[in-house]
């Protein structure tokens, strides 16, 4: 679901079965689930009216702009309730169903997805199994698929078999056309993405932002440190990406093996503030300074990026990252905030103070909830280039003279 109104580019996520979770606090059994137990039924009924409210709130007072109502809306009822509910409020609908009938499939969704549910923590694998399977046929009973003539008017995407086939009807928008564009493109192969900044470089010794300059001694040492990790993980057919900035390439360069350079890995530009030290930005400019430590995330650089900027800069990487099975990113600092802010689903606040150190590489394993990460300190010295989130910033209490004034030329 999605509103009109132009508040922040926020998304979020309501899970029914969530819900039921705090609800319920216990789950016992898939006759929960049963098309005749009225008990249940009410219960789903209520939980489902709690999570819409929440996406009401969300989206009219919180300024968001997309909600994904996660829940079995598997019959014309329930999805009436949806689309009356949407029309009541100015929101657009966008219903996504997924149908797979291959039995590998669906016996390999449930070891991989279901048994990470909060609802078998406490049970064997073969209970597990077995409820789940009677659960699914509890949804076979009342399950009334969206019809191409019967829905004709709605906007919606069918996924079949797990993207071997899609039917995309009625999309209206660009947010809509996004969704389609993304679903269509990510895959549940089992994969893994290596993250790393590139080795240390003369710019970083200095204390100095930005800039393209190449490694230093201990960056190239890390650059064969890096080619022996790589070897020793023995991955199928990884793919390489870097910057198109010195340092990430002379770091991909040592591996010997294949790359592919990206304009969209580089790094965020800093502007008028390019090759400063931090000391040297708060003293030339320290309502500036005052003001990205107050809010860094939008903050936007005089003649250079803000976050945000990178953020919408890195989106066709982390949507052919979605297509990829194995690659290696060597890119920077903040690069890497952005792409692991979206792999671990942290907000705009958190993602630019997220540590990620120089000469370490971040293994991340997409998994059903979430996503599985392992840090491999490849143990070769470097410089500390993280600041903390700073407290008490106040912006108002700085003098209107020290504004910046961005000269002509860089």
């Amino acid at each position: 679901m999605s509103s009109t109104s132009r508040g922040r580019s926020d998304k979020h996520k309501f899970n029914v079965g969530q819900y039921r979770r705090e609800c319920v606090k216990i789950y016992k059994s898939f006759e929960f689930f049963q098309p005749d137990n009225e008990e249940g039924l009410k219960i789903r009924k209520q939980c489902a009216l709690a999570a819409l409210n929440d996406v009401r709130q969300f989206l009219t007072d919180e300024g968001g702009q997309v909600a994904v109502f996660d829940a079995t809306n598997t019959t014309r009822e329930r999805r009436e309730t949806i689309i009356r509910f949407a029309e009541q409020n100015g929101f657009k609908v966008f219903f996504v169903e997924s149908v797979c009938e291959d039995p590998d499939v669906i016996a390999e969704n449930i070891v991989q997805v279901k048994l990470g549910s909060p609802d078998y923590i406490h049970c064997n694998t073969e209970e597990a199994v077995a409820d789940f399977m009677k659960r699914i046929k509890c949804y076979e009973n009342s399950y009334q698929p969206l019809d191409e003539e019967l829905d004709r008017d709605l906007s919606f995407i069918k996924i079949i078999d797990v993207g071997r086939r899609y039917l995309v009807n009625r999309v209206q928008d660009h947010i809509q056309s996004r969704i389609v564009y993304y679903l269509m493109n990510i895959h549940i192969t089992p994969r893994s993405i290596y993250l790393c900044r590139h080795g240390e470089s003369d710019l970083n010794i200095k204390g100095r932002i930005g800039g393209d300059s190449g490694l230093s001694a201990r960056g190239k040492e890390f650059a064969k440190a890096l080619r022996q990790f790589i070897q020793s993980q023995n991955i199928r057919d990884l793919k390489v990406w870097t910057s198109q900035m010195k340092r990430t390439i002379q770091t991909a360069e040592a591996l010997g093996v294949p790359y592919e350079q990206w304009k969209a890995l580089n790094e965020i530009d800093a502007g008028v503030c390019e090759e400063l030290m931090y000391e040297e930005i708060q003293q030339r400019y320290p309502q500036e300074f005052a003001l990205r430590d107050q809010d860094k995330y939008r903050y936007r650089y005089p003649k250079g990026e803000s976050y945000e900027d990178l953020v919408q800069r890195l989106e066709p990487v982390i949507m052919e990252l979605e297509r990829q099975e194995n690659v290696l990113v060597i890119c920077h600092q903040a690069v890497m905030r952005c792409l692991l802010a979206y792999f671990l689903d942290k907000t705009a606040e958190e993602l630019p103070y997220l540590k990620c150190t120089l000469h370490t590489v971040l293994k991340l394993t997409p998994m059903a909830y979430g996503c599985k990460v392992e840090s491999v300190c490849l143990n070769v010295d470097a410089v500390n280039t993280h600041r903390d989130r700073p407290s008490n910033v106040d912006v108002s209490r700085l003098p209107e003279e020290a504004l910046l004034t961005v000269p002509d030329h860089h």
